[in-house]
């Protein structure tokens, strides 16, 4: 007897769903890409429990027909491929033939569905895979499925989705990375019988991802549009000033598909290369166009993954776009003069300024002939050999010599040189000042006059209404505003004249990165970083010797103040003898 056998119809349709549908989302998102190639202009999504009860999709499209209703039910069906051509040329969002059949197998599943030319519509009912009815049926031109109970025959998989508000959240990000998508749609979401959100037809991209992503950030967004090799790449793209604390604010679409690509991010990446650090991201929707057979989306199950062609091309055309739109858009106006490109060192009033008297040069003067080239060995930075300044700290003793660059705090100690890092070292004084006030409950607020107001993302929105009482143990009083809209009405006094919006929106994307815990250290930890960081004082900021010799006292009173509240060093030293050995001075 064979061991092997022919799988069961309905069996493979189980299978093929697990691949298709991982959770209500992903059944959304089948249905309204089906919405959308139908050439729908308005799509009603309607939810109950998080997609668990209730499922349904309506558009006004083309609507089908009696026998091509019923083809589509079946598997490996659809009229948007019928040749090896046409797969390596895909034009539309759905197309592999599974989703309808896939859903339907594991759920409660009816199509009402009537093309215009058709004196009537046309209903089938299915459960499990089964169909139970075929009816005609009065509708208006379009179609509209209803899924009910998912998974309900499939209890293993149904008791992996998550609580209601997270699947909801998973939905609504879903239908608002395809609103941005498809501004010329109008997209209603539903839930429980109540609008979520309502996105009329836009006339321009920008109106719609200021409706999805909150119109205060429309002010920050700067226009791309470029068009190299028959690549085209269009869209917005935030000022180096906003930035995130993960990649969530970054939308791409690739002939208005919604995909995931880590060569498109890179290359964002690559375009913003010089304006920000490790670990801060963009807010970026990017729209590009090329010919179809020149990107493959038949690579993952979901089609969120692509594969191109040329993919250095692609890669190269994005990066370029963005770089020359951030540069075209770049606020600073740089001094010509290369001669004040040099380092920049602020001497205290203790020694004499040098760098004033006009015949004192660092080297030979140059022929523009015959430049002289100068190189300069500099003591290379071991921090596993760094060790701590003295047996008992005192960074008051150290004698301050001044700013490096308006961003490193010069010093001399017995030992040799100490550079500190003045943001680092701030970061770290305001956390601790901030993580002290937040467990002793003696927070010092600062009123604001007129309350700042945040337009929030659904998901963000309701992972904002769970934190409001710890963000309020932190100082932070915000309350909802209405919909999706908060307002702050205090802040920590520590704080006082940040800017606050940018700053909760970071604390929501760092904590839905995270998650929300029962354990209130890991949720309040990661948000007083965040202020800290918001609060400190920047790189490129002068200081007076005050100043510096004030920030200087309060890291003594840190407890531990040799790194900031990320792990990055707060100070460096280069001993005396490293620096003999450099000059040559001894062997």
């Amino acid at each position: 007897m064979s061991n092997i056998k022919i799988l069961p119809e309905i069996l493979s349709n189980k299978i093929a769903a697990g691949e298709v549908v991982e959770r209500p989302a992903a059944v959304v998102k089948e249905l309204v890409e089906n919405a959308i190639d139908a050439g729908s202009n308005r799509i009603i999504i309607e939810i109950e429990k998080g997609g668990r009860a209730l499922i349904q999709v309506a558009d006004n499209g083309i609507g089908m027909n009696y026998d091509d209703a019923l083809l589509c039910i079946e598997r490996y069906a659809t009229s948007k491929i019928s040749s090896d051509q046409d797969l390596f040329s895909i034009r539309t969002l759905g197309f592999r033939g599974e989703a309808l059949p896939s859903i339907a197998a594991v759920s409660r599943f009816s199509l009402i569905t009537r093309a215009k030319n058709a004196q009537a519509g046309t209903e089938i009912i299915i459960e499990g895979g089964k169909i139970k009815k075929i009816s005609e049926v009065g509708a208006p031109i379009g179609t509209m499925v209803t899924v009910k109970h998912l998974f309900f025959n499939t209890p293993a998989r149904r008791k992996f989705l998550k609580t209601i508000s997270t699947e909801m959240s998973h939905i609504a990000d879903t239908i608002a990375g395809m609103a941005m998508g498809w501004p010329a749609i109008q997209f209603m979401l539903h839930h429980n019988g109540k609008i979520i959100k309502n996105w009329p037809v836009a006339s321009d991209s920008v109106e719609r991802i200021a409706d999805v992503l909150g119109t205060d950030l429309r002010k920050n967004l700067k226009k791309i549009e470029f068009d190299k090799s028959g690549i085209s790449v269009t869209g917005w793209i935030s000022s180096p000033r906003i930035i995130r604390s993960t990649s969530r604010g970054i939308y791409i679409y690739i002939n208005g598909r919604a995909v995931r690509s880590k060569i498109i991010q890179h290359a964002l990446f690559e375009g913003y290369s010089g304006r920000l650090i490790k670990n801060q991201f963009p807010v970026a929707v990017l729209f590009i166009k090329l010919p179809f057979d020149q990107v493959d989306v038949n690579v993952h199950p979901t089609k969120s993954e692509v594969r191109f062609l040329e993919s250095q091309k692609v890669h190269d055309t994005i990066s370029a776009g963005v770089s020359e739109t951030l540069q075209a858009a770049d606020q600073y106006q740089w001094p010509q003069n290369k001669s004040q490109n040099k380092t920049k060192l602020i001497i205290s009033e203790s020694l004499p300024d040098f760098s004033s008297r006009p015949n004192f040069n660092l080297s030979e003067k140059e022929s523009p002939r015959n430049p002289k080239k100068i190189t300069y060995d500099v003591p290379k930075f071991e921090p596993s050999k760094q060790r701590a300044l003295w047996n008992k700290r005192h960074f008051d003793d150290l004698r301050i010599i001044g700013q490096l660059h308006h961003t490193y705090i010069v010093c001399e100690s017995n030992e040799g040189l100490i550079l500190i890092d003045q943001h680092a070292a701030h970061e770290r004084i305001l956390f601790e000042q901030l993580k002290h006030q937040s467990t002793s409950m003696e927070v010092r607020v600062q009123k604001l006059l007129i309350p700042e107001t945040i337009d929030l993302g659904y998901r963000e929105a309701q992972l904002l209404e769970r934190l409001i009482p710890d963000l309020l143990s932190m100082g932070l009083e915000i309350e909802p505003f209405g919909g999706h809209t908060f307002a702050v009405k205090s802040i920590p006094a520590l704080l006082s004249g940040r800017d606050v919006k940018s700053l909760v929106v970071e604390i929501i994307e760092k904590i839905a990165g995270l998650g929300v815990t029962k354990d209130l250290k890991k949720t309040i930890d990661p948000c007083l970083m965040l202020m800290a960081c918001h609060g400190a004082i920047r790189a490129g900021q002068n200081l007076t010797i005050e100043e510096i010799k004030a920030l200087i006292r309060q890291l003594d009173q840190c407890d531990n103040p040799s790194h900031c509240p990320h792990g990055r060093p707060t100070w460096i030293s280069w001993p005396l003898k490293s620096l003999e050995k450099s000059f040559n001075r001894i062997v």
